[in-house]
This record gives structure tokens, C-alpha cells and sequence, in this order.
């Protein structure tokens, strides 16, 4: 788990050094940026698929996923693994806005302040965390679950990341550093599920006194 955050992090750490400082590697970025747009689908589809990273679209599809984990739950507070997710969506904005600011990247359309996507970062946080969350409560049921969720998720933040560039609305970079940014809160709430699943079943306590079973009359 620890390898699979650190990664992320210093691939996050090699591409805002090569956008801030106008690398070869920012470079080839806008000439892919400039070929994926060439290249683009229809104008309608391409917006669908950036749309799909709004807070507006995110926010709902991971609020049904704490909901439902919740539910199944069955306890009167919230599950570990939904309390972490709803932090890690809560983070996004804290840890998007000063890298937009440190960084201060100019848009494909003009303006600044482009790098990273908080379109990106909230997709790759609000669809990988309700996958986590509901995971557990269907794979025992559904075996294709255990693949087809994450699966699913992985595939909605990518369509996200290629309808930011059709649109022109981001680089590339700027998608591929809020994919590395979401994994730190993602792994939380991957870590949180993982210790929930690994603790013992209610029932009596290691010590604690059990009354003894009464004879049934006449035995």
C-alpha cells in the first residue's frame, strides 16, 4: 500500500516540476493535447464525458454509496471506510487549489491555473471511493463484482480525462496529476474498508462470563 501511494506522489512531483519549469515533457503534453483535439469525437459526447467529472454528477453517485454502506452497515454510526471517503472527497479543493496556485499553468483556452484538474481529482476520488465502498457488500453475491466495479470506476475518471482534453478545458498533464493526487485519499479509504473487513464478529468479549445453559426438566 505504501509503494502504490508513493509512486503516484513522485510522479505527481516529476510533472509539476516539468510544467512549472516548461520541460520537454510539458512540451510533448500540448502537442499531444493539440492531436487528441484534432481527433476529437463529437463536440456533445466529449462534453458528456467531461460533465461526468462535475461536483454536480460526482458528488450524488458517492452520497448514494455512503448511503448504501450505511445501510447495510446496520450500525448507528457511519462505517469507518464512508467516514474516510466523505474526507477524502472533502480534501479534493484543499489539496487541487495550491498546486493551481503554486503552479499558475496557462489553459489550452487561455486563463490560468490549470494544473491540476479538479474535474479530474474529484472524479478519480468520488467514483473510486463508492466503488470501495460498495464492493464489499456485493462480491460475495456478484463474483464479477470484485473486478467490474473498480474496473467501472477506473474507466468513468478516464472518459473524464479524455473529455477534458477533446474539450480543451486541460493538458493531458494536467489530468495525469490529479489521477496521482487522488490516490493518497483514495488509498486511505481502500485502507479503512480493508481494517473494517479484518475485525472480529460482535459477541462476547475475550473473559466476559456467559450464563450457563439450564437443564431442560427431568434430565
Amino acid at each position: 500500500m505504501l509503494v502504490a501511494v508513493l509512486l503516484p506522489l513522485l510522479l505527481l512531483a516529476a510533472v509539476t516540476w516539468q510544467v512549472t519549469a516548461g520541460g520537454p515533457l510539458a512540451d510533448a503534453d500540448e502537442r499531444l493535447a493539440r492531436e487528441m483535439r484534432e481527433d476529437a469525437p463529437p463536440t456533445a459526447f466529449a462534453e458528456l464525458l467531461a460533465d461526468l467529472g462535475n461536483v454536480e454528477v460526482a458528488l450524488p453517485v458517492l452520497a448514494a454509496a455512503l448511503a448504501y454502506a450505511w445501510l447495510r452497515g446496520r450500525g448507528r454510526r457511519p462505517p469507518p471506510a464512508a467516514v474516510a471517503a466523505a474526507v477524502a472527497m472533502a480534501s479534493v479543493p484543499a489539496l487541487v487549489a495550491p498546486l493551481k496556485a503554486l503552479t499558475g499553468r496557462p489553459g489550452p483556452l487561455g486563463g490560468t491555473g490549470y494544473f491540476p484538474s479538479g474535474h479530474a481529482a474529484t472524479a478519480v476520488v468520488a467514483y473510486g471511493a463508492a466503488a470501495v465502498l460498495v464492493l464489499p457488500y456485493v462480491r460475495a453475491r456478484v463474483r464479477w463484482a470484485r473486478w467490474a466495479l473498480p474496473a467501472a470506476a477506473a474507466l468513468v475518471c478516464a472518459a473524464v480525462g479524455a473529455g477534458l482534453v477533446w474539450r480543451g478545458y486541460h493538458w493531458p498533464l494536467d489530468v495525469l496529476g490529479s489521477w496521482c493526487l487522488g490516490v493518497p485519499p483514495l488509498a486511505a479509504v481502500l485502507a479503512a474498508s480493508r481494517r473494517a473487513g479484518r475485525r472480529p464478529p460482535d459477541g462476547p468479549r475475550p473473559g466476559s462470563r456467559t450464563a450457563a445453559p439450564r437443564s431442560a426438566p427431568g434430565a
